[in-house]
Formats: C-alpha cells, structure tokens, sequence
C-alpha cells in the first residue's frame, strides 16, 4: 500500500471511532452493554433482532391505547389501523438496524422496545 493510502485509511478510521464515541455518550440505548464503539453498535445489534422480531405487539398495543383514549369503536377502527402501521414500522426500522448494526447511531424509535412504556404511543 502507497503512504496516501495508509494516511487515507489512518483518519478514516480516526474518524470513526472519534465520532462514534460522542455518539455513544449522547444517545446511549442505556441497555448496559457499556459505552464506546463495540458497547453502542453491540445494543443497536440486539434491539434491531428484538424490534423485528416482536413488532406485531404494536397492533395490539395502539388498539387498546385508542380504546383507552377514545371509544371502542375508535380503537378497533383507527387502532387497528395506527397499530398495522406501527408494526410494519418497528419491524422495518428493527430490520434496517441489524443490517446497519456497524454504524451505531441513536436510537429510531422510542421507546426502544415495545413493552417499555406500554401506555406510551411509539414515536419515530
């Protein structure tokens, strides 16, 4: 390898984990895997499998947090609906986080998992 490629590759990788530790520290998943570049990217590993794997709790979920706030009529209609939708959501996102899992980045949905602030409405 030529010395401008050895320079090239030394910043880029300088770069990286100087960005991905200030990363880490300011939108850490808080899951306890601990802090840095393995610690974040380890946590968006884990939360993609498990965000795939356990969407479909979305649908039942926004029918009964409709239910709660509106009627029954509104929470079989539009939850029903708004939860279909935040299960392909999940899903999708949990997916895409696997697959990007080397890059760690804040987290895309909140809360991180579904069954964490039930009474909450998922937010992107």
């Amino acid at each position: 390898m030529g010395k401008m490629t050895k320079l090239i590759l030394m910043l880029l990788l300088l770069f990286f984990l100087s960005s991905h530790a200030v990363a880490s520290e300011r939108y850490g998943y808080g899951l306890g895997y601990g802090h840095g570049y393995i610690g974040t990217s380890s946590e968006k590993f884990v939360t993609g499998i498990v965000n795939a794997a356990t969407g479909f709790v979305e649908l039942p979920k926004n029918i009964v947090l409709t239910t709660h706030k509106d009627t029954v009529v509104h929470g079989m209609t539009i939850g029903l609906v708004s939860g279909v939708m935040h299960t392909v959501a999940r899903t999708v996102i949990g997916v895409f986080d696997v697959a990007t899992f080397f890059i760690p980045t804040p987290p895309s949905i909140q809360p991180p998992f579904v069954w964490q602030d039930f009474s909450v409405e998922t937010s992107y």
